[in-house]
């Protein structure tokens, strides 16, 4: 059976920005879905990341400083079980999905660096994999379609429902239903193995950033380098030690 039928996990965070190497997890969710796509597993986080949240990204997510320091758990505790809960289902075979995986799989990395926490390379002796990508699929498989790649313009362009964007488990739910309708639309990728569909997502997302990064330096920054590693950026430091 095509992997689009199979159980998937989903995977959210919202952040205090956009820059792996620096920002910090909010919240995140897990959740497990099986074949039919009804949610077995949902788990949920809300960190306190330790320093505050810019007010540009709590209007986009909804959680304040103030309510963070309040019920946020310690930002260790919290990122050890986020990344127990990945490793638990990339063992057992089941595929991530994440929209947008090299942002949210490399600032947790870094997140976990920062704190001593095992990070998810680490947990598995290998970059995770198997992992489903809907924003390079989407964009590998309709290079040419004009207008926005958001989570919120997938789910438009699929038909799927997103209920309430920027909150992490209705976006991981999402993510999984944009996944599903990939595969149900495009034969050449549903018939994939896993480790076939993760390596051409490795190719497609190097070519894709190498296509952005020409445009950049045709039009605006001759130096522009855009990062072509997928589904993790390699650290530059090696994690902390307590």
């Amino acid at each position: 059976m095509s992997w689009h039928k199979e159980p998937l996990v989903g995977f959210d965070l919202e952040t205090t920005g956009t820059d792996v190497e620096t920002d910090r997890v909010v919240t995140a969710a897990v959740i497990r879905l099986d074949g039919t796509g009804q949610a077995v597993t949902a788990l949920k986080w809300v960190l306190d990341p330790g320093v505050p949240i810019p007010s540009e990204a709590a209007a986009i997510h909804g959680f304040s400083t103030d309510f963070v320091r309040q019920h946020g758990l310690p930002a260790a505790r919290g990122l050890a079980e986020i990344t127990e809960a990945l490793a638990e289902a990339l063992r057992a075979g089941v595929p991530l999905v994440v929209m947008n995986a090299r942002y949210d799989l490399s600032l947790l990395d870094r997140e976990c660096r920062r704190h001593g926490v095992l990070p998810l390379s680490d947990r598995l002796g290998t970059d995770p994999a198997p992992v489903v990508d809907p924003l390079v699929l989407d964009k590998h498989l309709d290079p040419y379609r004009k207008g926005k790649r958001t989570l919120q313009a997938l789910c438009a362009h699929y038909g799927v429902v997103l209920d309430a964007a920027h909150e992490a488990g209705a976006d991981a739910l999402a993510a999984v239903g944009v996944a599903r309708r990939i595969g149900a639309k495009h034969p050449e990728v549903a018939g994939l193995t896993l480790p076939a569909l993760h390596a051409l997502q490795r190719t497609a997302a190097a070519d894709q950033a190498a296509s952005f990064q020409r445009y950049l330096r045709r039009t605006s920054d001759p130096a522009a380098r855009v990062e072509p590693a997928w589904p993790l950026i390699p650290p530059l430091i090696p994690r902390a030690r307590n």
